[in-house]
């Protein structure tokens, strides 16, 4: 059975998360103090206490979920320890941690390089005026004639049936209205800072490529799915542009996926807060094993699943 991890994104953080981990296993305690010194705060107390407005700042949010993922697929390993994986990926953010977790980047250089991001991605927010919204029932075509018409972008395309579009907030509610003209189920403006994975994020990028510049990225050791091609990663000169690239294009969550299944994936292991993810495979395939490491219970369970 050939196994991915999946790594989750932003939007997956919610105040206490891997508290219970770390009240549970040493090795969680000890990440955190880790991820702690590297950053220079306590980031594990505002995953674990917030508030959530502190948690859900970008700057905040991006190194707190990869803080939670790693600790999660650190437990996994540390509990299964002949556990093996053929490939990762991860959504936007995610995908950082996926590196991480194929050797391409340490433990703290993922997490202060994901802390950066947040912060100029945060800046590049308070630069404009973006918005989101996630539409609900239209195909990836339909999508695309709405954002045409309206003058906005696709950010993410997660599963069939469920596209996020991002753009300058004033131009959302009319692409909302096109949605539902066209069939839409829903259209949901989202309650965000700014739009992501939009040209409005291009500010973030140069400053981005500088702090990739000054991490030896090594040669990773299983195949990583890139979000902007839906491909794996090359070698170490080629990781930096796409992750620079992925800032103002869209999340190909769905083709990357089909990218695994046809490689003969059938096992995939979403770590982190939320089962977004698991959502996600649930309408692309649903004939796979599908576990989760977020908390103690999640973790008991998945460990049943891998010793049976």
């Amino acid at each position: 059975m050939k196994t991915a991890l999946l790594f989750a994104g932003q939007g997956a953080q919610a105040v206490g998360m891997g508290r219970d981990l770390a009240g549970a296993f040493p090795t969680a305690r000890l990440l955190m103090d880790r991820a702690n010194a590297a950053l220079g705060y306590d980031l594990a107390r505002i995953c674990f206490e917030g508030p959530e407005e502190d948690l859900t700042r970008t700057e905040n949010a991006q190194p707190g979920i990869f803080l939670v993922s790693w600790v999660a697929l650190s437990l996994l390993q540390e509990r299964v320890p002949g556990l093996s994986f053929e490939a990762t990926a991860g959504l936007s953010l995610g995908e950082f941690t996926a590196l991480a977790a194929a050797g391409v980047m340490t433990f703290e250089q993922g997490l202060q390089v994901v802390r950066s991001r947040g912060r100029f991605m945060h800046e590049a927010c308070e630069q404009t005026r973006g918005g989101m919204a996630a539409l609900i029932g239209l195909d990836e075509a339909a999508t695309r004639e709405v954002c045409d018409a309206t003058g906005v972008t696709l950010a993410n395309l997660n599963c069939p049936g469920q596209i996020v579009i991002s753009g300058e907030l004033d131009r959302i509610p009319a692409a909302v209205e096109a949605a539902k003209g066209r069939g839409a189920r829903k259209a949901i403006p989202l309650t965000v800072a700014g739009a992501y994975h939009s040209p409005l994020m291009a500010s973030a990028q140069p400053k981005l490529a500088a702090a990739l510049a000054g991490i030896p990225l090594q040669p990773s050791r299983v195949p990583v799915i890139a979000n902007v091609t839906a491909r794996p990663h090359g070698g170490p000169d080629a990781i930096a542009p796409l992750l620079v690239d992925q800032v103002t294009h869209p999340v190909r969550w769905e083709a990357s996926m089909h990218c695994l299944l046809d490689q003969g994936f059938t096992r995939f292991i979403e770590l982190g807060p939320g089962t977004a993810l698991s959502g996600f495979m649930k309408r692309i395939r649903k004939d796979v094993q599908l576990l989760n490491v977020a908390d103690v219970a999640s973790l008991e369970a998945t460990l049943s699943a891998l010793t049976v």
